[in-house]
This record gives structure tokens, C-alpha cells and sequence, in this order.
């Protein structure tokens, strides 16, 4: 695996993401993951293990889709695990992760929820 820069804040994390997508680096999007961390997508299903996630972002990339940075939501911290969050731009939910600090220092994520759509209201 080559030599990426590492996440020293929980936040770098999506920011790195959308670089690394935008590259279309399926390793290096792969990369911010913990060995067998949890990705629930696609929508519906769970991908397990960052060789699985890597081989999603390679079938997801092919498409070239590009991304912007969203503003990040208030991170929650403690005893080096950490949950991070954005609103997508359009509203319709928010996106999360939980990641866990790296003996170096950096940090991984270990679950990701991408889409967590808001739920319909009762009728």
C-alpha cells in the first residue's frame, strides 16, 4: 500500500475522503478504514473489511462521481473514539461515522453510515 497522508484529527477524515474519490483512488479511500471496519452501503446492505470497501469504492469510482466537501456537524469525542457527521446538501438526512484513534495518533474510521435518510413522517 503506498505512503498517504495519515488523518491526525477525526476530521481530516472526510476531507481526505472526497480528495482520494475524487482522484479516483479506491486504496486510498479504502485506506481510512480499519482493517474490519463497517460501511452500510449500498443503501440496505453492509460492506465488511477494508478489502470489500476497496472494491466497492473501485465498482463506485468507475463512474467518476465527484464530491464536495459538506461542512462538518459538531464532532463527539472521548477515550479515542470519536463520532464525526455532515448534512448532505440537500438536506435529506445526515451522513456518520464512528472512528477510533490509531496507536500512531491518526485516525480511522470503523463504522460508516453514508446515508441516514430522514425518517417519513407518520400519516
Amino acid at each position: 500500500m503506498s505512503e498517504y497522508e495519515k488523518a491526525m484529527r477525526p476530521e481530516d477524515l472526510t476531507r481526505l475522503f472526497v480528495e482520494r474519490s475524487n482522484a479516483g483512488d479506491a486504496a486510498g479511500v479504502a485506506a481510512l478504514y480499519e482493517e474490519h471496519a463497517v460501511m452500510a452501503y449500498p443503501p440496505g446492505r453492509f460492506t465488511v473489511g477494508r478489502e470489500a470497501i476497496r472494491a466497492l469504492w473501485e465498482q463506485v469510482l468507475a463512474h467518476r462521481p465527484q464530491f464536495t466537501p459538506e461542512p462538518p456537524l459538531p464532532t463527539l469525542a472521548a477515550d479515542g473514539i470519536a463520532l464525526t457527521a455532515t448534512p448532505p446538501k440537500d438536506g435529506a438526512g445526515a451522513r456518520a461515522q464512528v472512528v477510533r484513534q490509531q496507536p500512531d495518533g491518526s485516525w480511522l474510521r470503523l463504522l460508516d453510515q453514508p446515508e441516514f435518510l430522514r425518517p417519513e413522517s407518520a400519516a
